[in-house]
């Protein structure tokens, strides 16, 4: 259950000189998530916070919302045809009283976490199926400065990222930039995934007064599981997609985009980020 990393040989030429050594991997097996005993999803991971990522895959699905929407989630025996358990498969079980969506009519093709629906229809999905609308949540706000110092705090905290230069990575920070939680994963929406399960086991959803920091880019998945936890601002170190901004301008998210430094760019919520009158004019 912990094979975050794995060994492999690796023939290694530096300068025209020629070895073979070991070289340390990011683990990367598939998981199945079951939901009530059915085949849901299937999301290539790095194993380890298997029954958070569950969790906070079906958070950001619309199933849970808070601690007691879930009875329990179990690895499932007998996973091969020799019965033995491979740990990568999950059976999520909700509470008797939850009221599951119809998949089948909501995705076409429902067999990863990334497959997303396309265009107006995955806004108004989201938009209607969030429990916090983010526009009703506590102000927020944050200085650019606070935003700058973000990343390096991010990558700090990497410590499987360290062994292997192949994890994404993304953290919780609250307003005032405490580190609430990291996870790491070789999705960037798993390793979200993983943060918003384990606040939902914890009780602590929603989300209202934090930061979602993410490694790479923010795509709409992203902005739509920080939509569906609550979370009002969103930063990545690299670009948004178009989809992703078009939803946090409907869901009131702040977006920012190429935070690297002391630049970074906002896309959507401005309203959040405390700018100097100065700064702000021009």
């Amino acid at each position: 259950m912990g094979r975050v990393t794995e060994r492999r040989k690796v023939l290694r030429i530096r300068d025209g000189a020629v070895s073979t050594r070991p070289d340390t991997l990011v683990a990367e097996e598939p998981l199945e998530i079951r939901l009530n005993g059915k085949p849901l999803a299937i999301t290539m991971r790095t194993p380890g916070d298997d029954f958070a990522l569950a969790a906070g895959f079906l958070v950001s699905e619309g199933v849970l919302a808070t601690a007691s929407d879930l009875q329990n989630i179990v690895y499932c025996a007998g996973a091969t045809a020799d019965g033995s358990n491979t740990y990568n498969v999950v059976d999520v079980k909700t509470a008797p009283d939850i009221v599951l969506p119809d998949f089948t009519l909501e995705r076409n093709v429902y067999t990863t976490s990334s497959c997303g629906l396309c265009g107006k229809a995955s806004l108004d999905a989201v938009r209607t199926s969030a429990r916090w609308p983010i526009a009703d949540t506590p102000p927020v706000r944050v200085t650019p400065e606070l935003l700058a110092s973000l990343p390096d705090r991010l990558r700090a905290a990497q410590r499987v990222f360290d062994r292997t230069g192949g994890l994404h990575a993304a953290a919780l920070f609250t307003e005032d930039g405490e580190l609430l939680d990291i996870r790491e994963d070789v999705g960037r929406h798993n390793a979200v995934d993983k943060l918003v399960g384990r606040a939902l086991q914890n009780g602590d959803l929603p989300l209202s007064r934090t930061i979602l920091l993410v490694s790479g880019r923010a795509s709409f998945e992203l902005a739509q599981k920080a939509v569906m936890a609550g979370i009002p601002v969103l930063a990545a170190v690299s670009a948004p997609s178009s989809l992703a901004v078009d939803l946090a301008l409907e869901t009131g998210l702040t977006l920012v985009g190429f935070l690297r430094g002391s630049s970074m760019n906002v896309y959507a919520g401005e309203d959040r980020v405390a700018l100097r009158a100065a700064a702000a004019q021009g």
